[in-house]
């Protein structure tokens, strides 16, 4: 470990994979605050701001981004080990909206003023973003949001409430999916804006979720008057996008990031339980680490897909699909075999490595989230297999 070296961001793609695993490691040693590690529930900004900034400085924070917009435009085999080494180390996830998902974007559909504006803030942390999409009785049917933009000279006026807004309390800016035609049929007429959330009219109100934590939020806007030159792409073209935008998300959230986290912690669970030379268990175990390899496996396929420069097709949906259940299917397993302590919501004896129920709780929403797994299949099915309606 000592005689490891960490290259500048540039050098990363020219190691080999065992490599630029070591590099990870040493750069999580030296650079992770210890006390974040395995946070029991999704952190505030004020919490994980430090690491977000020293990610920021160190030109960690985008590894997927092109290096000409200041990521580190890791290959696909790279940031599968990357995902890997940071869940082995127990890395919280950032206020991460504008890397994950905004920045890809406007890096495909933003006018250059808004690539120079907007992307070198959210790599600075200046800008933290959360997302506007979802609204009540527009969750899975996204298309037929209400809420709406009407132009007014220099401006849109827009007018509605999102729902489940993921740490829009932290946030400063919001991207909005708004109606700017409510003449045109509900997947056209949809323009994609950005908002300064410091504007008055905008109203953020906590939901509480069973874990009793406040990670998601109602967002509601009331004559916020945002410029013009926030459109993003073009006017009542917005769906397109959006399409595009989630396929980000559904890669994102195919990801084996969650998956990988729960079975270590399901194997740590297994210890404590003396449960790991059982044969039973053992074969269950088995199965679900290799369900793991599989998602890696197809996560690549999108990933390298994306680094190529192409476009992800709506099949995409099998790999948010195949995450979230395997998701599910391991924290069942945990539950089931913690006995007494399943009841517990806290982490069993003060160790955030077994937080049985947390994690079970926390994998239940998973298939909802971003498009529910229903939602998903009916993708599939129409769209990649071409069944009849």
């Amino acid at each position: 470990m000592n005689a490891i070296t960490i290259p500048a961001p540039a050098d990363l793609n020219s190691l080999d994979d065992e490599s630029f695993r070591a590099v990870v490691r040493r750069f999580l040693a030296e650079n992770y605050p210890e006390d974040l590690r395995n946070p029991p529930k999704r952190l505030h900004f004020a919490e994980n701001k430090p690491w977000y900034f020293k990610l920021s400085e160190k030109g960690w924070l985008a590894p997927g981004w092109p290096q000409e917009f200041g990521g580190l435009g890791l290959s696909p085999p790279k940031l599968i080990i990357l995902t890997e080494e940071y869940e082995r180390y127990g890395v919280a996830r950032t206020n991460d909206h504008g890397i994950i998902m905004l920045g890809p974007l406007v890096i495909q559909y933003g006018t250059e003023a808004q690539k120079q504006h907007f992307l070198p803030k959210i790599l600075s942390g200046e800008h933290i973003w959360c997302q506007g999409y979802s609204e009540p009785n527009s969750g899975s049917d996204l298309a037929s949001l209400r809420t709406e933009a009407v132009r007014d000279g220099d401006h849109y006026i827009v007018n509605g409430q999102k729902i489940w807004t993921t740490l829009a309390g932290d946030a400063n800016w919001i991207f909005l999916l708004v109606r700017t035609d409510k003449t045109a049929k509900k997947q056209e007429g949809i323009s994609f804006l950005l908002v300064d959330m410091t504007t008055p009219g905008i109203t953020v109100k906590p939901i509480i979720n069973l874990e009793l934590h406040d990670e998601f939020s109602e967002v509601f806007f009331d004559n916020v008057r945002v410029p013009a030159e926030n459109l993003v792409g073009q006017l009542n073209k917005g769906w397109d996008m959006a399409k595009a935008l989630l396929s980000f998300e559904r890669i994102y959230l195919g990801s084996p990031r969650q998956s990988a986290y729960a079975l270590a912690r399901l194997q740590q669970l297994a210890e404590k339980m003396g449960l790991v030379e059982d044969p039973a268990f053992a074969e269950r175990f088995s199965q679900l680490r290799l369900d793991l390899e599989d998602l890696k496996a197809l996560y690549g396929t999108y990933v390298d897909i994306l680094k190529r420069g192409g476009t992800l097709g709506p099949d995409v949906s099998m790999l948010k699909i195949f995450q979230s259940e395997l998701f599910q299917r391991i924290t069942d397993t945990m539950l089931e075999i913690a006995g007494e302590n399943a009841g517990l919501l806290d982490p069993i004896d003060g160790n955030l490595n077994l937080n049985a129920t947390g994690l079970y709780i926390q994998a239940r929403p998973a298939t909802i989230y971003g498009g529910s797994n229903e939602i998903q299949r009916n993708i599939i099915a129409k769209n990649v297999l071409e069944l009849p309606g």
